[in-house]
């Protein structure tokens, strides 16, 4: 029996990232695709891609009080638009918000899905992490949670792909001819992800993470983040590397490398690739993560927590080979 697929801010990035997933996924069949500029286009008009089972389904002006009867409904809106909407919603509709409203939010699993997938089992109500904390805790988690650093002393330097920043970027410093050729920091000491990246390292050690710094930077490339992390610990790197083989060793997706990870190694997939360098005679521990953003960061993570509140195998639709070169 196949599982009904809804999606909402299906022309934006996320949305189309997810409906590339849920058109090949072997349970999931997509039956209503919502958004706002394209609502009244076919799916062929938006993506000419688009499979034929899917090409004739028509875009949906999106009206939380008028879906037709689904299983699973993936929300791919700007942070600050869904929760409303989302709120109206009955609960015999399982949500996956890959944006950014109801993270840590009360009756929201946090959908960390390689480090808590116990967590997310059975679940209604799943708030996708974002594409930063996605890279940076998948690097952090097997550190903490065997105490190998000071959890209050953390640096975080992210470098993201154009594409994160949403169709359009809302801001002109995000098209091609301010990107191009260009590297640009941003959101410092007050990006929108640092909370639930707090959130977290605070879970997964049991003490405050007060002293995180996290720099994000653009970069002129289409996909993909490397978060590079600097952190106190008297560890070696095999150490490091040794606790996140163990700490991973049952998940699909995450790979532990002893090169550092290259963005590239990760494009079109759900894989996180994750490795680390050690000097203890310095105090020092580098931790690195790599994802795509629209697949572990965003659509990947969220057709994977869809696998396990719906019961699948979590590779269901999720078990490709990244797209080289």
């Amino acid at each position: 029996m196949s599982i009904r697929i809804g999606i909402v801010g299906i022309s934006g990035f996320g949305g189309g990232e997810a409906m590339r997933l849920v058109a090949n996924h072997p349970s999931f069949e997509l039956v209503y695709a919502a958004g706002e500029g394209s609502a009244g286009s076919r799916l062929v008009d938006r993506f000419p891609g688009t499979p034929a089972k899917l090409a004739d389904l028509v875009i949906e002006k999106w009206d939380a009080g008028k879906l037709p009867k689904l299983d699973v409904l993936f929300a791919s809106l700007p942070t600050g638009s869904s929760a409303e909407a989302l709120a109206r919603i009955s609960k015999d509709v399982k949500i996956i918000d890959i944006g950014g409203d109801h993270r840590y939010v009360k009756g929201w699993a946090y959908g960390l899905a390689d480090v808590w997938p116990i967590q997310i089992e059975g679940q209604n109500r799943i708030a996708n992490p974002g594409c930063f904390p996605a890279a940076a805790l998948t690097a952090l988690a097997p550190l903490l949670a065997n105490k190998l650093i000071d959890p209050g002393n953390i640096v975080i330097d992210a470098k993201k792909c154009i594409s994160g920043a949403g169709r359009g970027g809302g801001d002109s410093k995000f098209g091609y001819v301010e990107s191009n050729e260009n590297l640009v920091p941003y959101g410092l000491l007050k990006h929108t992800h640092m909370p639930e990246m707090a959130r977290t390292i605070e879970e997964l050690r049991g003490s405050a993470a007060t002293g995180l710094v996290f720099t994000p930077h653009l970069v002129p490339m289409t996909r993909g983040i490397l978060t590079t992390i600097y952190c106190r610990g008297r560890a070696t790197t095999g150490d490091c590397l040794d606790a996140a083989r163990r700490f991973y060793a049952a998940r699909a997706f995450v790979r532990v490398t002893d090169q550092p990870p290259q963005t590239k190694w990760a494009t079109g997939s759900n894989l996180a690739f994750v490795s680390y360098a050690a000097d203890p005679g310095r105090n020092l521990v580098i931790a690195m993560g790599v994802v795509d953003n629209l697949g572990k960061g965003a659509a990947g993570q969220a057709v994977q927590n869809a696998n396990l509140i719906c019961g699948l195998p979590e590779t269901a639709g999720l078990d490709v080979v990244p797209v080289w070169p």
